[in-house]
C-alpha cells in the first residue's frame, strides 16, 4: 500500500489514516458482543458522523440511540408490530425479532429528514445522510469496535416510525449496529478497479 504514497510523505500520518480505511469492513449484528462504545466514544462517533458533505448546511439527518434496556423496548414494540402484520408467524420468529436490536450493545438509527429546498436537491440531502451513516461506521473501526448498517423491514415500514418519534417526511437511513467482533472478521472480495472504473475522454 505504502507503494502509492510519494516518498516525501512517508512519514506523515496519511499512510495510517489509509490503512484504517482500507481494513474497514462490516461485521454481522449477529456475530456482535460487547463492549460497545461507552458515552464519549459514542459522542465521538456520532461527531463523526456529522462531518459530512452537507450542502446548504441543512443538517438533513439526526441520531436516534438505543442503548441498554431501550434495545428491549423498541425490540418489543417491533415484534408487536411484527405480529401484526403476521399473525400466523410461530413464537419463535416472533421472538427473535423482540430481540432484534439486542444483537449488539448499542444501535444507532440514523434519521434523513431530507426536504424540499429551492436550493439544495433533496437527493442531495438523502446522499448526506447515508454519507453520515458511512462516517459513523468508519469512526467506530477507528476506536476499534465494528459496525453493521443495516435497513431491514423497520426502516421502511410506516408503523415504526411514530415509535421512533419521526416526523411525517422523515425517514430511517438505517439502523448502525456497533459492538465487539465476537470472532475475528473476514473480509469480503473486492471488484477489481479496472471493472469499475472508467476514464471519460
Amino acid at each position: 500500500m505504502t507503494d502509492l504514497i510519494p516518498p516525501d510523505r512517508l512519514n506523515t500520518p496519511v499512510p495510517q489514516a489509509l490503512d484504517l480505511l482500507l481494513t474497514r469492513r462490516s461485521g454481522s449484528a449477529k456475530a456482535m458482543t460487547g463492549p460497545g462504545p461507552d458515552a464519549a466514544q459514542l459522542d465521538a462517533i456520532l461527531t463523526v458522523a456529522t462531518r459530512v458533505p452537507d450542502h446548504g448546511k441543512l443538517t438533513p439527518w439526526r441520531f436516534i440511540v438505543l442503548e441498554g434496556e431501550a434495545r428491549g423496548r423498541f425490540g418489543a414494540e417491533m415484534a408487536r408490530l411484527f405480529k401484526q402484520a403476521n399473525p400466523d408467524a410461530i413464537d419463535e420468529i416472533v421472538a427473535l425479532e423482540r430481540r432484534r436490536f439486542e444483537r449488539a450493545p448499542v444501535v444507532v438509527a440514523v434519521v434523513s429528514r431530507a426536504a424540499g429546498n429551492a436550493k439544495v436537491p433533496e437527493w442531495e440531502q438523502v446522499l448526506s445522510a447515508g454519507a453520515s451513516c458511512m462516517a459513523l461506521s468508519l469512526a467506530a473501526h477507528a476506536l476499534g469496535f465494528t459496525a453493521s448498517w443495516l435497513t431491514e423491514w423497520p426502516s421502511y415500514d410506516e408503523r415504526v416510525k411514530p415509535v421512533l418519534g419521526l416526523a411525517e417526511k422523515e425517514r430511517i437511513a438505517g439502523f448502525v449496529y456497533l459492538g465487539t467482533p465476537a470472532a475475528p472478521l473476514e473480509d469480503r472480495p473486492r471488484p477489481a478497479l479496472d471493472s469499475i472504473v472508467t476514464r471519460w475522454r
